[in-house]
């Protein structure tokens, strides 16, 4: 679980956008770059090449967010 005042700070390094959590995959996606940045021991890796592209089902469940 990520804490929400650190969530509520952290943007998306390429893009600028909002991000959400997602506790099933352990990720903070941005609906904007289309990125998912992984969450490792507690910490958010904010770090373009450490990111994945979110596949076309993420980026629909997301899309009208």
């Amino acid at each position: 679980m990520i804490d929400k005042q650190l969530l509520a700070m952290l943007v998306c390094p390429v893009s600028q956008g909002e991000l959400t959590y997602h506790a099933d995959t352990e990720e903070l996606w941005c609906k904007k770059s289309k990125l998912a940045y992984p969450i490792k021991d507690d910490i958010p890796v904010m770090l373009e090449h450490e990111a994945r592209q979110l596949t076309l089902e993420e980026y629909e469940s997301i899309k009208g967010a």
